[in-house]
């Protein structure tokens, strides 16, 4: 199927197009895909990778897409909405990970009868170690299902979501998560070089134990708990630093609880923006 499907691509950045690299990985066919992109440097890399590219939609008019990929800047949707509209006129479904704008608005610039999927990718789809939250507008085909599962499955794994009011709790724990492994590495680094090591050594350190850890975790069919028994001893060194971490009150699962809605929260916002 991935040969046949035609794709417009909308906002080729860093998540377009890491989306965009995964599906030309996993057989998705230069011919059929076109990217609408501003910026002259990135489509020249594009026309090396033998994919037609355009600065606007209004000269890609010609083009019939089985789904029109929105991966643009929030603030540039409503300059660009009205372009989109004969694609989507044309029976293209429409696939968003624009952050704040919901189907409802969707369907309200496009039509009712068009068909909407709001997925919340997260930036290890670079490396397609991606996770990403979906949800789908009643109208879907089977086959748009499909479209939608095999391009997004292209830079990592996929979780369908039951309603869209859960795209705000994606977004606040997969969607900005690897922040908050990045910023954990960095307090690791700081917490071993408050202990006498140099910075180089307590970040090779840190860094090596987060991917490890990280790794070991993908590789084993134990749950995460499971393998923090594993690696505890009672009363030995880890345990002394888990009594800290886990403490009911002011430990890291509290202060997780309150960061990931806060975040959440934000996400609310945004969608009211």
């Amino acid at each position: 199927m991935n040969q046949s499907v035609s794709i417009l691509l909308v906002g080729c950045g860093k998540m377009g197009g890491a989306v965009l690299n995964g599906a030309l990985q996993n057989g998705f066919s230069p011919e059929h895909i076109f990217v609408v992109e501003p910026n002259n440097d990135i489509r020249k890399v594009l026309k090396d990778k033998k994919i037609v590219s355009a600065p606007s939609l209004k000269e890609m008019n010609y083009f019939k897409p089985d789904i029109v990929f929105l991966a643009v800047k929030p603030f540039l949707i409503e300059q660009i909405i009205s372009d989109i509209k004969p694609f989507t006129d044309n029976g293209a479904a429409l696939l968003s990970i624009i952050a704040g704008r919901k189907i409802a608005w969707f369907k309200e610039k496009l039509g009712m009868n068009t068909v909407v999927f709001r997925a919340m990718p997260n930036t290890p789809a670079a490396i397609g170690a991606g996770i990403t939250g979906i949800i789908a507008s009643p109208e879907a085909s089977d086959k748009q299902y499909q479209i939608v599962e095999t391009l997004l499955t292209s830079c990592g794994q996929t979780v369908w979501l039951k309603s869209e009011e859960h795209i705000d709790a994606v977004t606040a724990v997969s969607g900005s998560g690897p922040a908050y492994v990045f910023y954990l590495t960095e307090a690791l680094t700081q917490a071993a070089v408050s202990l006498g090591l140099d910075q180089q050594t307590a970040q090779k350190l840190a860094k090596n134990t987060i991917i490890g850890a990280a790794a070991l975790m993908a590789e084993s069919d134990e749950n995460p708990d499971v393998l923090r028994k594993n690696v505890t001893t009672p009363n030995g060194t880890t345990a002394a630093a888990l009594d800290i971490l886990m403490n009911p009150d002011s430990g890291l699962t509290p202060l997780l609880e309150k960061a990931v809605s806060a975040a959440k929260k934000r996400s609310e916002e945004l969608a009211l923006v």
